[in-house]
């Protein structure tokens, strides 16, 4: 190998096969100080000679950052998959797809991985684009991103034409650490692996994604010019094997639908075991013939399934009850549990709603309850099991007196809380401040709960003001921050100093206005003395602000404390934004309804869209809802829509519909 070019190729070739055993097959080939020399040889090699620098280059996955990401229009459209939940439904399924191809029809079970959906597009081996899903029909072109994930091979071991389909996913033990990392740094923290990997696939700048742990497992391909194409499902699984796609071990080829049903039944409880997120399992015609004789719904395939797994619950020793105080001084109960494994993670606090719920449970500390997660997500009690021991258990009483301040708890007509009215309250002031900050808020990033408690803590703060007053010194003073982390509070303090009105008004947590009627002020009124000077037949006139509503807004507004905080603010730089008003009639008298995960745009940027050319948006589906515009994972909103008859928009059909305004 005397030439640059065949050295370049023979480096090019190690690297890729070593990336292959190791985050394919988990089988390294090369050790670590070998893969860098060798990585280290070819970027020297590619310097010199930039010509020889090609696309399926292992240099190629660093990154670099790009200003937005384009839409792409899918080659072969993507579809969703229907649900199953029980066996019977199941067996439904197959005696249809048994109608349709005769009896003892192959099926192919392989885990529903709960991640990002993604299209890969190869020419001649070589990865050339990768798209999300998107609505199935248009998906935004994250090529350079997709890059930089180490199990997407950038060429094949064969020359095929082939586009790929596979879920983007972020293991569990990858998860836990980056958001150890992003706590101890005062960053954003995940909610769950799905999240994070979607957040981490998404960043415009692709080097913080090369630095995220990412896999991905495929699941489907559509191949061109290939003479012997796979002519099943499982053939194609594992020929994409064959080709270095990394796919899901735990794939099966089942005889029938009585093995299909075994097979969920077995990972009902071993999927927590593994060190990615589940939540069901694929069921697939194996027969690709049979596949194209069934066809396809208008959203999901008539020859797969999806068997969602049930919300998992198991019982535990109820050891204390906490109360929370809320940014409000509402006092929320909450259980402290004996550690226990549920939906694959530790347990041990869950909400009890308040204590009107655990009244009517018969809640006790003592008590062995049930607790399952609602949307896999949030723990909480559902019941009191029954003991012998119950009964001989003291009733729970509710606290009088606020756990923080001392102060007595009141009640408040028509309310099921209990109140903590002191404006000194330390948890109070906490949590008024936690909210100032969070997304629907001032979204300051980079400032969490736990930078907020030491701030508190080290009376840097006592309310959500002092935040405009910190410098960068402040934030290094807290133990474990260093200066950069110290840089990125300071400056995401400073920039949400010009976030819209709506923002600020939200996050001031004003009684009965949420983030719906902050916009609604913001866009009756553009600056914070116009809302001030108003009076109350002024705000009771305003559409979608009512009586009570008016008045909060009225006593906050004229409330000395609230007067001097908003001066306070002024003199700090803090200048709100004002939205822009309508520029378009357009769709002028016309509610809309967002639900789900829009792939081009946030819900907010869709609803100031929709505001701009006159429209209106509301948070809950009526016989008014002129449109429902349903993005990926809708939830109930769009099942009432369907009932009541609203018309229901794509993100595809929404851009269509105001393409000659944008």
């Amino acid at each position: 190998m005397n030439t640059p070019l065949e050295r370049i190729n023979f480096l090019k070739d190690e690297i890729n096969k070593s990336n292959y055993k190791y985050y394919v097959e988990e089988n390294p080939y090369l050790s670590d100080f070998e893969y860098d020399q060798m990585f280290a040889e070819l970027k020297k090699l590619e310097e010199e000679y930039p010509l020889l620098k090609t696309p399926d280059s292992p240099t190629q996955r660093v990154g670099s950052i790009s200003e937005k990401f384009f839409p792409y229009t899918h080659k072969y459209r993507l579809y969703s998959l229907d649900n199953t939940y029980s066996d019977e439904e199941l067996k439904k399924w197959y005696e249809r797809v048994t109608k349709e191809c005769g009896n003892n029809v192959d099926l192919v079970c392989e885990l529903k991985i709960d991640g990002l959906a993604i299209a890969l597009t190869y020419e001649n081996g070589i990865f050339v684009r990768g798209v999300t899903r998107g609505d199935g029909i248009t998906g935004e072109d994250i090529t350079t991103n997709l890059r930089t994930v180490k199990a997407i091979p950038l060429k094949l071991f064969e020359p095929v034409d082939v586009e790929v389909r596979g879920e983007i996913y972020m293991p569990k033990t990858s998860f836990e650490k980056l958001n150890e990392e992003n706590l101890a740094n005062g960053e954003k923290i995940f909610a769950n692996p799905r999240n994070a990997a979607s957040g981490s696939i998404r960043q415009l700048d692709s080097t913080i994604t090369a630095k995220r742990d990412l896999s991905i497992f495929v699941y489907s391909s559509v191949f061109e010019n290939v003479p012997d194409a796979p002519k099943t499902h499982y053939e194609g699984m594992m020929y994409l094997k064959k080709l270095g796609f990394k796919i899901n071990p735990n794939l099966r080829l089942c005889k029938n639908i009585d093995e299909a049903i075994d097979y969920c039944k077995e990972w009902d409880t071993k999927r927590f075991d593994l060190d990615y997120a589940t939540d069901g399992v694929v069921i697939k015609v194996n027969n690709l013939s049979y596949q194209e004789d069934l066809g396809f719904t208008s959203r999901a395939p008539k020859w797969a399934t999806a068997f969602k797994f049930p919300p998992e619950e198991v019982s535990t020793k109820l050891l204390d009850i906490e109360v929370n105080i809320g940014k409000s001084g509402a006092v929320t109960p909450v259980a402290v549990l004996e550690p226990v494994l549920l939906a694959g993670s530790t347990v041990q606090r869950a909400s009890l709603h308040n204590f009107d719920e655990i009244k009517r449970l018969d809640v006790r500390i003592g008590d062995t309850v049930l607790i399952k997660k609602a949307a896999e997500i949030i723990p909480k009690v559902i019941k009191v099991m029954e003991t012998p021991e119950h009964e001989n258990l003291p009733e729970y009483l509710p606290p009088e007196y606020c756990p923080a301040c001392g102060e007595k708890l009141v009640t408040r007509p028509g309310e099921v809380n209990l109140y903590c009215e002191s404006k000194n309250c330390s948890r109070q002031i906490i949590a008024k401040i936690e909210f100032w900050v969070s997304k629907e808020a001032m979204d300051i990033e980079n400032v969490g709960p736990s930078v907020i408690s030491r701030l508190y803590e080290n009376r840097f703060i006592s309310n959500p003001v002092d935040l405009y007053r910190l410098t960068m010194q402040d934030f290094m003073q807290l133990e474990g921050v260093k200066e950069k982390s110290a840089y990125n509070m300071f400056t995401s303090v400073q920039e949400s100093k010009t976030r819209p009105l709506n923002r600020l008004l939200t996050a001031f947590a004003i009684r009965y206005i949420g983030k719906e009627s902050a916009e609604i002020l913001a866009e009756k009124f553009a600056t914070l003395d116009e809302i001030q000077n108003a009076s109350m037949p002024e705000l009771c006139q305003i559409d979608g602000i009512g009586d009570k509503m008016a008045d909060s807004i009225y006593e906050f507004f004229h409330d000395e404390n609230n007067i001097r905080m908003i001066e306070e603010l002024k003199s700090l730089g803090v200048a709100p934004v004002s939205k822009a008003l309508a520029t378009s009639d357009k769709l002028a008298g016309k509610t809309f309804v967002l639900t789900g995960t829009l792939n081009t745009m946030t819900r907010d940027e869709a609803s100031d869209l929709i505001k701009k050319l006159g429209g209106k948006t509301s948070s809950s589906v009526s016989k008014k809802t002129a449109y429902v515009l349903a993005g990926e994972n809708p939830g109930s909103k769009l099942d009432k829509a369907q009932n009541l008859g609203v018309i229901i928009l794509t993100e595809k059909d929404f851009l269509e519909m105001i393409k000659e305004d944008l």
